[in-house]
């Protein structure tokens, strides 16, 4: 039931927000199913990868995947992931939940002062989306996130695209980041496929519904809640961390 339920939210806030959830399922699947980090990192990224490209399939079909932008950032993404999959096995556990909860705090800061993105006019940069996705794809290998809410803003402001389908690319995107991302941990720990494929199948239903009903939310709204969620679960992580933080800010 508790693996359903992660699985759900996470689906629903891909579908709404183009990425967002898979920020959550780490902590989720280590503090709610009682899974060890590495492992629950991995599960991660099959779950937001497999459910991440039923979004897109669908997005590609109502025309709101910008292919040029999402091979310039996916490609470089799954090559950062690649990389940071290999250093994520040099960290400890426990150390990549305390960096997971610090992204989360940057995430909810910028949610919180970012209004709802707009088109840019100025010139598609590729060489700098590219560099932009290579440090997804190293946060995607190191902490176990697909980085669609960075995505879609970076989308906007260097790919010129609108929210539609700045969403419908990001998606397109955390596909080939988390497969990558996944290929990476690959050997490194032993997968639960039964747990896996539970949350996924959940996931698969929720992001359908949320690319259904997003359309009639305040995407505002929606950030600033999400937002405030992500610093109270960022809080609970460096809490019940605390012990590793004293250690590290004793050198």
């Amino acid at each position: 039931m508790i693996l359903s339920a992660i699985g759900l939210a996470l689906g629903l806030l891909l579908g709404i927000l183009g990425g967002g959830g898979s920020i959550l399922t780490v902590p989720a699947l280590v503090y709610s199913a009682g899974i060890e980090p590495k492992t629950a990192i991995a599960m991660s990224m099959a779950i937001v990868g497999t459910t991440s490209a039923v979004g897109a399939i669908r997005k590609w079909r109502e025309g709101t995947v910008r292919l040029s932008a999402a091979i310039t950032f996916g490609l470089a993404a799954m090559l950062g992931a690649l990389g940071g999959a290999r250093l994520a096995a040099l960290i400890r556990g426990d150390v990549q939940l305390i960096l997971l909860a610090l992204v989360m705090c940057a995430a909810a800061t910028a949610m919180l002062r970012s209004r709802v993105a707009a088109p840019s006019t100025a010139v598609v940069r590729p060489a700098l989306l590219a560099l932009s996705g290579c440090a997804v794809g190293v946060l995607t290998g190191v902490i176990g996130i697909g980085g669609g809410f960075l995505i879609v803003p970076t989308l906007t402001m260097l790919a010129g695209l609108g929210m539609a389908e700045a969403i419908g690319t990001s998606l397109a995107i955390i596909t080939m980041n988390s497969a990558a991302g996944f290929a990476g941990t690959v050997g490194q720990v032993a997968m639960p496929w039964r747990e896996t494929a539970l949350v996924a199948t959940a996931a698969v239903a929720g992001i359908l519904m949320g690319s259904s009903v997003g359309a009639k939310l305040s995407a505002a709204q929606l950030k600033r809640a999400f937002a405030l969620f992500l610093y109270a679960v960022a809080l609970f992580v460096l809490y019940s961390n605390r012990a590793v933080l004293l250690t590290l800010a004793r050198g």
